[in-house]
């Protein structure tokens, strides 16, 4: 990674940091000397992740914390403050999918309104709390946590926010339209936010990540021999530069996004990381 002297004893606050790719932003951002707050529901998670980054050498703590309780958020801004001093980076990760907001075919067929095929699932079968809670994780989760720890940044020098949205939000994908339409909320937002904080001093952006493989999702991208699943198979397809992508490749744009002299002008973009899938029409 570049060096990012003026990154040094920062403070970054990550939830959803117990996670594959938000973990991975902790330790990146440990390794350029910033301070990082793990902030996860699961705070052994956040810790497993603060071990690694502390026995590298790095500072890290670690704090169980619901992005959709106020309370639990705030307590969360007092320990930060207490131990590592108020926020500089702010990585709105916590989000995710739920099974009730998925369907299980990509398109509506004949017949399936009449058909009771145990584990088939169609748009008219969506439970509206599966909508709900994906909805409320992802887009009120990065609304509260925003309002909590903003507050320690408005009116200070090179202070910025970094939303994860999704490739999902340029082009919604098949079976997932909980998931997608949060995640184009939440480039949305990332655009109002940055607008609504420019004259405060915050710049707010996002990354939008496509397709990456990691341990927690192998078993849906890959069959036991190692092959493509068939819905991988769609993804490499449309993937124009034929591959998955890992962590690592989110580690540029990570420093990019959170050091000024970089991009000190940039504020409202919301960047695809995904081998050029939100670009390429199928033809």
């Amino acid at each position: 990674m570049m060096t990012h002297e003026n990154l040094k004893n920062r403070t970054a606050v990550i939830t959803g940091g117990g996670g594959v790719l938000c973990s991975g932003f902790a330790q990146d951002l440990a390794r350029l000397g910033v301070k990082v707050a793990v902030l996860d529901l699961r705070e052994d998670a956040a810790q497993t992740v603060v071990d690694k980054i502390n026995a590298e050498g790095g500072t890290a703590i670690a704090i169980g914390c619901n992005v959709l309780d106020s309370q639990s958020l705030e307590d969360a801004r007092k320990t930060v403050n207490k131990k590592l001093g108020k926020c500089d980076i702010l990585i709105n990760g916590a989000g995710g999918n739920n099974p009730k907001g998925t369907t299980s075919k990509d398109i509506f067929e004949d017949g399936d309104l009449d058909s009771s095929v145990e584990g088939v699932k169609t748009f008219f079968d969506l439970d509206p709390e599966g909508i709900k809670f994906v909805f409320n994780l992802n887009i009120l989760g990065t609304l509260l946590t925003t309002q909590c720890f903003a507050k320690d940044m408005v009116g200070r020098e090179n202070v910025s926010i970094l939303n994860i949205s999704s490739m999902n939000a340029f082009r919604p994908l098949t079976r997932i339209p909980a998931y997608s339409a949060a995640k184009a909320g939440v480039s949305n937002f990332t655009q109002w936010l940055a607008v609504h904080f420019a004259q405060a001093g915050i710049r707010v952006n996002a990354i939008a990540p496509g397709f990456f493989a990691t341990n927690q999702n192998h078993a849906l991208l890959f069959n036991e021999d190692g092959s493509l699943t068939p819905r991988s198979e769609k993804i490499i397809g449309h993937t124009p530069m034929r591959r998955f992508g890992v962590p690592e490749d989110l580690s540029g744009a990570l420093a990019f996004f959170c050091d000024e002299t970089y991009s000190g002008f940039i504020t409202g973009v919301v960047l695809p990381i995904d081998g050029g899938f939100s670009a390429y029409s199928g033809v």
